[in-house]
């Protein structure tokens, strides 16, 4: 029987929180997207959550600050969109709260996400779930990526290949192909270098649909370096974050360059970067011919998906909305599903694609 779950997804990217009310049925398989909001973050938050990712001082103080802001914005969020979706509290069976990732770091045993849940349980009345990632990090696993399993639960296909690619912040890959274990992992940068990038030298927050990088030409040499950081080369399961491509790492890419490159170049450049990673992790795994798709903010990002399919001729490139799935909401309706698995006691990971040591049921329960 359907019953109505809130997800709640910030990524990555920083640009803003996702919030997505949701009917699932798990007799059926089906998912129904009832509503969904997006809240820029404020950008004196945004600044606080960005400091967070990188070591400073009084580090404790300002994560708990910052995550009651978070929730805070989020509980005004599911409030609004509940009052346009004429929903009430009482008809929510959870919200799954993603939180903010501030530190990702499986291999040292933990993947940290802010967001005050019992504060945001305290304010909706809703029971909310949160610390997804935790859980299989303790059974081994790299605690993402998460998403492949609502893809699987959602979008397989028993005849036909299918690769999920969602482009936030980072790029990750779900390959879905008819009788074989699900594949997933991060194949590197999304949209995190390429927004830095432009929002240092544009002033404005994202390369709408990649104009300004289609303006550019790629620098051979700099596109090598980048390529040859060993993050590629290794085989899954894998994540990453921005404790590892950062603009520190860009920024050490570009030091001792024989030549000052413009702007426009070096956001070609990352584009470049993160259209041929995609397309040589769709290689890897053998998937010429059969459908990608794309969610999260590279599916608005035009030049992106030009690219990608000239670099996948052989493949059909389109955003999820082909399959009937808003690319902007994928993630947020898949944080409402992993609550409806811990909720019910099922597990939400894929021991294939985290590494976990099996599947765990996922999740930290904030009771309303």
């Amino acid at each position: 029987m359907p019953s109505l779950h809130v997800g709640i997804m910030s990524g990555t990217s920083l640009d803003g929180i996702d919030i997505a009310v949701a009917s699932l049925d798990s007799d059926h398989r089906s998912a129904e997207l009832l509503g969904a909001i997006c809240l820029p973050l404020p950008p004196e938050l945004k600044t606080q959550l960005l400091d967070l990712c990188q070591p400073g001082t009084d580090e404790v103080r300002r994560a708990a600050a910052a995550g009651q802001a978070w929730a805070r914005l989020a509980a005004e969020g599911v409030a609004t969109l509940l009052m346009r979706c004429n929903l009430q509290a009482a008809d929510i069976l959870t919200i799954g709260s993603h939180g903010q990732t501030i530190r990702h770091h499986p291999e040292l045993g933990f993947s940290l996400q802010i967001g005050a849940p019992a504060l945001l349980a305290e304010l909706t009345g809703i029971t909310v779930i949160t610390d997804f990632r935790s859980r299989d990090v303790a059974a081994g696993g790299q605690g993402a990526p998460l998403v492949p399993a609502f893809h699987d639960w959602l979008l397989s296909d028993p005849n036909a290949t299918r690769v999920l690619v969602n482009i936030g912040g980072f790029a990750n890959l779900t390959i879905l192909q008819p009788g074989l274990s699900v594949t997933g992992f991060d194949s590197g940068p999304g949209n995190v270098l390429m927004d830095a990038w432009c929002a240092l030298h544009t002033g404005r927050a994202f390369d709408a649909g990649g104009a300004w990088a289609s303006r550019g030409r790629p620098i051979p040499p700099l596109l090598a370096s980048m390529l040859a950081d060993p993050y590629f080369s290794k085989t899954g399961p894998k994540s990453t974050g921005r404790e590892y491509f950062n603009q520190a790492w860009l920024k050490a890419r570009l030091q001792g360059f024989p030549f000052q490159p413009e702007a426009v170049d070096v956001q070609a450049t990352l584009l470049e970067l993160t259209a041929q990673t995609i397309a040589a992790a769709a290689n890897e795994h053998n998937v010429a011919g059969g459908d990608l798709f794309i969610c999260g903010g590279g599916a608005r990002n035009d030049y992106l998906m030009l690219r990608l399919q000239q670099l996948l001729s052989d493949a059909s490139v389109r955003s999820t909305e082909a399959l009937g799935v808003d690319p902007d909401w994928m993630e947020a309706m898949a944080f409402a599903w992993l609550a409806s698995r811990c909720i019910s006691g099922r597990p939400g990971n894929l021991p294939a694609v985290t590494g976990a040591r099996g599947p765990r049921v996922l999740g930290a329960i904030y009771q309303a």
